[in-house]
């Protein structure tokens, strides 16, 4: 029993001295790798680990949006896969071109060929659609690698397409702001150290550790997206009703200089550039010269008011139509004799304007003409900005002067237009035009008086009466609303001289006292009718009909008011009658109480008197909307009849 238990216990301290001698050597083996791997091996195996979880990267991040004045997306960047090849890796040539063939649609003998090729890294096919790029990724073809880029995306299409250009399969901005910023938005080239997590997501980590943000920044702009579309949809119904070559329209902020819009016709689709040619993604609203036309008299009258050489009552003989200057004939739509300032522009008379061109001067409306900001760049970040053409003023002779009183012989933009129109509208002060909102500019041009508030308040006295009274720009009147405007019918200069093409064009400034707003609108090349009055003016009116009820502006109770046909038939060739003839004669003359309701006051109590009535006004506004007695009555026989008239 003893001898049993004594061999038990001696078989327990075997196996106990086996297992101990066991764990020893396991330790001493681990303890020996450990030494190895961390002594002899340690420097080999740390660059291993590093190359397996943190890695040098070159990538350029996502390119920055473009965003109206309310924060609506006009450009934005979207992810697609793109697909490349590393040749030395495939390791079946004709295998892998016949399954890339069938995804791609590419042919074989090309993708063979580039498979072939004793290079690391060939792009097969950018920017795919996720059909293909899952069926790639399902083939697992060896060599064969997709990789993530972003692709330009315009929600809006065609909407402001010239103004915002395109960026190519790069990401490189090729027209319009999107090139002008491209430093800004382009995402940021830059090495990184890219780290995964446990979950094998990237970490995004410069040369030195930190956290690096690799997007472009964004780009914010005073287009206003709803007044741009307005101003589009007039241009292509004015383009599309008058057979024009091209169009552009423009919409200004008076208070801030903010371009609300700025629209080209014929349009484009930026995500679809390449269908385009690049005449149409030109900018034509902001690059193309021309000479505007009648559109310039109001800037001649205003230099001459403000130099003392004339005031709106001073009388001009227009030569019934036609008048030879120097050998040259300068004509007239209308036949007029006698006018005073204020009706040569409300008639648009080219014998007028030469004639106070001439008294005014060269120097003096040249230095206007530059002081508004003709001959020089706008300013504005848009590519390719042009200073138009304004000789200087010692190479002018008179025919040049008076040719140059009717805008013709110069060249402008239509944004150069705009800008000095600015000025009159924000009576008499020039000021920068603005496009951008973010970034900020650095230099901004500081106002600057150019004419008297007193000069300019005339000069759209006399604008008014262009389309309230009897002018030629009737066709943008607004029922409720006072207008301020001015027609321009320029004749086209080609090789043999000017020819029979032509620019129509309107301005108009709403409310008609005190703007807010300038609308410009160029149509070029009409072929069933090329005044600007015919063409242009009813442009206006649509968008700021539009524009005002976008606004909450707009009467909601409209009166009806009758466009009045200009009567400006000869007149006499003393001044003394022309002072008493008027256009309001017929009216005055007439048996019967005409219809001055939806009339401005001047133009309604301008009839009253010239019947021998002084009326009665009731209420508070500039519109006539009521009268008594009421239209078609008989003219009270007593000359001290009560006329009233009902203002809002």
């Amino acid at each position: 029993m003893a001898k049993r238990k004594k061999e038990s216990l001696e078989s327990s301290k075997n196996k106990l001295l086996f297992v101990m001698l066991l764990f020893a050597i396991l330790w001493i083996s681990l303890l020996g790798r450990a030494a190895w791997l961390q002594l002899y091996k340690g420097a080999d195996l740390s660059r291993l680990a590093l190359r397996q979880h943190l890695a040098a990267e070159l990538e350029r991040g996502e390119r920055g949006s473009i965003f109206d004045r309310n924060g609506n997306l006009l450009a934005t960047s979207v992810e697609a896969s793109s697909l490349y090849i590393r040749p030395v890796k495939v390791t079946n040539v004709e295998g892998t071109a016949a399954k890339l063939s069938k995804i791609l649609g590419i042919s074989r003998s090309k993708l063979r060929k580039a498979l072939s090729k004793k290079a690391n890294f060939i792009w097969i096919k950018r920017q795919l659609d996720d059909r293909a790029a899952n069926k790639i990724k399902k083939a697992d073809l060896p060599g064969v690698y997709l990789t993530t880029e972003f692709v330009r995306l315009y929600p809006n299409k065609h909407l402001a397409g010239q103004l915002l250009g395109f960026a190519g399969i790069d990401g490189k901005g090729l027209e319009g702001i999107e090139k002008e910023f491209n430093d800004r938005l382009a995402g940021r080239k830059a090495q990184f150290v890219v780290q995964r997590d446990a979950s094998g997501r990237r970490l995004y980590l410069d040369a030195m550790g930190h956290e690096v943000d690799v997007r472009g920044k964004d780009v914010h702009l005073t287009i206003d997206s709803h007044l741009q579309s307005i101003a589009e949809n007039a241009l292509v119904e004015a383009i599309k009703k008058f057979e024009a070559k091209w169009g552009a329209a423009i919409i200004v902020e008076v208070a801030t200089g903010d371009v609300l819009a700025l629209a080209n016709c014929p349009r484009f689709n930026p995500n679809i550039f390449r269908t385009s040619s690049p005449k149409i993604w030109r900018d034509r609203a902001a690059l193309d010269v021309v000479e505007p036309g009648s559109t310039m008299k109001p800037f001649l009258v205003a230099a001459a008011l403000e130099n003392g050489v004339v005031t709106p009552e001073k009388l001009f003989d227009c030569e019934n139509g036609r008048w030879k200057l120097n050998g040259k004939y300068i004509n007239d739509t209308h036949k007029c004799g006698w006018l005073p300032v204020h009706k040569i522009i409300r008639y648009s008379s080219n014998i007028g304007a030469a004639k106070i061109g001439l008294e005014l001067g060269v120097q003096n409306y040249h230095k206007f003409l530059k002081d508004l900001g003709f001959g020089s760049r706008t300013g504005l970040p848009i590519p390719g900005d042009r200073a138009g053409s304004i000789r200087p003023a010692a190479k002018w002779n008179e025919i040049d002067l008076a040719a140059a009183s009717f805008g013709q012989g110069v060249g402008v933009t239509a944004l150069q237009m705009a800008k000095a129109y600015l000025c009159l509208a924000n009576k008499g002060v020039a000021k920068p035009l603005r496009l951008i909102q973010l970034p900020k500019s650095e230099d901004k041009e500081a106002p600057k008086r150019i004419f008297s508030a007193k000069v300019a308040e005339k000069v759209l006295s006399m604008m008014r009466e262009v389309v309230q009274e009897d002018g030629t720009g009737t066709n943008a009147r607004i029922n409720g609303i006072t207008v301020a405007g001015k027609t321009g019918t320029a004749q086209k200069a080609g090789k043999g001289g000017y020819g029979n093409n032509y620019m129509g064009s309107f301005v108009g400034m709403i409310p008609g006292f005190n703007p807010e707003y300038i609308v410009l609108v160029w149509i070029d090349e009409p072929k069933l009718n090329h005044y600007g009055s015919k063409v242009a003016a009813p442009a206006v009116k649509k968008i700021m009909t539009e524009a005002l009820a976008y606004y909450g502006k707009l009467p909601e109770r409209q009166n009806s008011t009758p466009i009045m046909e200009a009567n400006v038939e000869s007149y006499s060739e003393m001044p003394k009658r022309a002072v008493k003839l008027n256009s309001t004669m017929s009216a005055a003359s007439s048996e019967s109480v005409p219809d001055v309701t939806g009339m401005p006051i001047r133009r309604a109590v301008e009839i009253m008197v010239k019947k021998g009535f002084i009326p009665k006004l009731k209420g508070q506004g500039m519109t006539i909307i009521k009268q008594v007695p009421p239209a078609g009555d008989k003219w009270p026989e007593e000359k001290n009849a009560e006329i009233v008239l009902w203002l809002s």
